[in-house]
């Protein structure tokens, strides 16, 4: 599954202002839209981005160096505010409200992302409402009741939501392509497998699941292993659906579905496997969360994670900001880096094995899961909560936001292996 990148014709544009815009046409400009435009032309470099005006001109910004062509439509010249008030997370605010648009949002945000080093000062935002912003996502920790609160501000939309849009096996987590034409549920049992092999998991072998999600690996590991796996989870959606789906499995005496904290789980096991819910943990408790994964295992046990990680040089400034995921997405949450992760890792008598990387096939998914999302739009909207059409481009914006850095290489996800030391 591989995105191919076209390029924008001045047909295209035209076609583009058309759509927008109809024959409605608006004021051009701004003394704060000049200033944004001024910024983004003196320091563009990377690729082609076509600027679509209020008043319906076109403007061409190419770089020195070769990349995408991308499209950003500005409806409203008042985003430029926003942008320059709150920074990357005002950009995402814009389009939320519809006050720009773009044919290709993953192309557009990958473009400005390979263009980031140079137009950063654009998305910095104004250091108060940056303050602010920090402040609301540290009030976010994964303390007990926090990671309650936390988790249920996003996988407690209804499992309807998700099922609406994630294949068959409801994994929300990156599959493994492994060859052209593979189905999207085809290359989430493919991740699977690649974790339990791993993981060296074998019949017989308990195996405690942190972060069970919708049940899609503990469903795996019992039925197509033989394993018997005690999965964790804190939403009650989560919980019910997965306990549902292994009594109708005929799995319930292989597979224990249990609506716990993982800090409260006790005994010890074979193995321990957990799939993107370290993001969830908060830096504060990476500690608590690697002695949890030692002390549950048995001498000679081995755990493997699989874990969205940011790049190590980027580690320090992330860690400093908050960004739109933070803030509309997934509170609490943070990414490590692989670097600054190590040192916990080994603290806590567990020493890495082996590690694989895949963030290509992260970006893969993700695309899948907008194709899929934009489908089935009618059906989630009519499910009678509140999803409007500012959710619907929250969402839109949050997975093009992660594919953009997946592609760009910002972003990776890792499977690792962690043996207990002692």
């Amino acid at each position: 599954m591989t995105k191919r990148y076209d390029a924008v014709t001045q047909e295209a544009c035209d076609a583009m202002t058309t759509t927008f815009y109809g024959d409605r046409r608006e004021k051009a400009s701004t003394p704060v839209l000049d200033l944004l435009l001024r910024l983004l032309s003196s320091n563009w470099t990377w690729g082609r981005l076509t600027l679509v005006l209020p008043d319906g001109a076109n403007r061409q910004l190419t770089g020195r160096s070769p990349g995408h062509s991308a499209v950003l439509v500005i409806r409203d010249p008042r985003f430029a505010a926003r942008v320059l008030k709150s920074g990357d997370i005002g950009f995402a605010e814009g389009y939320m409200a519809g006050e720009w648009d773009t044919p290709d949002l993953a192309v557009l945000l990958e473009t400005l992302v390979n263009n980031y080093d140079h137009i950063r000062r654009l998305f910095d935002g104004n250091p108060l409402m940056n303050a602010v912003n920090w402040l609301g996502h540290r009030l976010n920790r994964n303390s007990r009741r926090g990671s309650r609160r936390n988790i249920h501000a996003h996988y407690d939309l209804g499992n309807a939501f998700y099922s609406a849009w994630l294949d068959p096996s409801m994994t929300y987590s990156a599959a493994r392509f492994e060859r052209p034409g593979q189905s999207l549920q085809e290359a989430q049992r493919a991740k699977y497998a690649a974790l339990a092999r791993l993981m060296d998991l074998q019949s017989g072998h308990s195996v405690l699941e942190i972060g069970c999600g919708w049940g899609g690996f503990a469903e795996f590991a019992a039925s197509e292993v033989g394993a018997v796996v005690t999965g964790v989870t804190i939403s009650r959606e989560q919980h019910d659906y997965a306990r549902r789906r292994m009594f109708e499995a005929g799995l319930a005496e292989r597979a224990d579905i249990r609506l716990i904290d993982y800090r409260d789980v006790q005994g010890r096991f074979d193995r321990v496997a957990s799939i993107e819910m370290f993001e969830a943990v908060g830096r504060e408790y990476w500690p608590t969360y690697f002695q949890k994964v030692h002390d549950v295992l048995k001498p000679g046990g081995r755990a493997g994670l699989q874990i969205i990680t940011i790049q190590d040089d980027l580690f320090d400034e992330y860690e400093a900001r908050t960004d739109f995921i933070q803030k509309y997405v997934f509170p609490g949450g943070s990414l490590p880096s692989e670097a600054r992760m190590a040192p916990v890792v080994e603290s806590a008598g567990l020493n890495r094995t082996a590690v694989e990387r895949f963030g290509g096939d992260y970006a893969d998914t993700l695309a899948e899961w907008m194709r899929r999302f934009d489908g089935a739009w009618t059906e989630i909207r009519q499910d009678g909560q509140a999803f409007d059409d500012r959710f619907r481009r929250l969402w839109r914006f949050y997975l093009a936001y992660c594919e953009a850095g997946f592609r760009s290489g910002r972003t990776d996800v890792i499977q690792i292996a962690l043996d207990r030391t002692f």
